[in-house]
């Protein structure tokens, strides 16, 4: 019998992101507390987002309402790092971006976890921004999934190819 095998890689569906930001636009400019400050959100390229408004604490208003949309569309907030608020003429920016991929130094943590606390017989491969996870057992690949999804890692994982 072949090894069964999964993928483990950090990717964000940049449709969801998008949806997640167009709707967090309309809230910002139907909300009656944004009223008049100039609060708006915006792509800046392909996995920058900007959030600008007229105060340092609507801009993080902003970014608090951009986030409560990304949870709705069920995208972790690991894989959108936010900058700080940075003061640019009468406006206030915060630069935010989409991380995706898995570094090479995070892959080592993660298969030094599936090395140390995972079933025995469990092998971990680096390939490139994502990580093959092997096995001959089925249910050692699914308790390395709950033991991956326990972890505390940087990045938002997902884990695909289950064959």
């Amino acid at each position: 019998m072949a090894d069964s095998s999964f993928d483990v890689v950090s990717k964000v569906d940049r449709q969801e992101v998008d949806n997640a930001l167009n709707i967090a636009a309309k809230e910002l400019a139907t909300r009656y507390d944004f009223r008049g400050t100039g609060a708006g959100i915006e792509w800046s390229g392909e996995e920058k987002i900007i959030l600008t408004a007229d105060s340092e604490d609507r801009v993080k208003a902003a970014l608090d309402v951009f986030k409560e949309k990304l949870i709705r569309r069920d995208i972790s907030l690991k894989a959108f790092d936010a900058g700080d608020p940075v003061a640019s003429g009468k406006v206030y920016k915060i630069t935010g971006e989409l991380i995706q991929g898995i570094s090479t130094e995070q892959a080592k943590k993660i298969a030094k976890k599936i090395r140390d606390d995972g079933p025995k017989g469990v092998k971990a491969q680096i390939q490139g921004e994502e990580l093959r996870v092997s096995s001959k057992s089925r249910d050692d690949l699914q308790a390395v999934q709950s033991l991956l999804r326990n972890g505390d890692f940087e990045v938002a994982l997902q884990f695909v190819n289950y064959r």
